[in-house]
């Protein structure tokens, strides 16, 4: 019997372990959207902030409630602006070069006399193969 008690307390533990890490993902969120809306004036902010302090549940639920929506399109203009950023600067470091704009480099390299021929003909090669 101790046995079973035991296991059905493990269980309710795993339970609130969970609602609580849960809640504090949402708590989390909400005060991140909430510096993020620019919308939103500062003492509006401080308000929703002090109310999450001292009756934080039934505030995250009425914040979830009234600015969700507002909320969702917040987190999702910053995640395009995120992946544009990222995107741009995987442009700016891969290169788009072509390979006449190699081959323009290198013979720049070869005029100013950093590269031989050979080295030259080699980068060439490369470009066009």
């Amino acid at each position: 019997m101790t046995f079973l008690s035991s296991l059905w307390d493990f269980i309710w533990l795993l339970f609130w372990t969970f609602a609580f890490v849960a809640y504090l993902f949402a708590i989390f969120a909400i005060i991140g959207d909430l510096f993020r809306d620019h919308k939103l004036n500062g003492w509006w902010k401080a308000l929703w902030i002090i109310f999450l302090i001292f009756v934080p549940f039934l505030t995250a639920l009425v914040y979830l409630i009234a600015r969700g929506k507002g909320m969702a399109e917040r987190s999702a203009a910053a995640a395009a602006s995120s992946q544009r950023a990222g995107e741009a600067y995987i442009r700016e470091v891969a290169g788009t070069a072509t390979p006449s704009d190699e081959i323009a480099k290198a013979k720049a390299l070869l005029d100013a006399g950093a590269i031989t021929q050979a080295e030259f003909d080699a980068l060439k090669a490369k470009a066009l193969g």
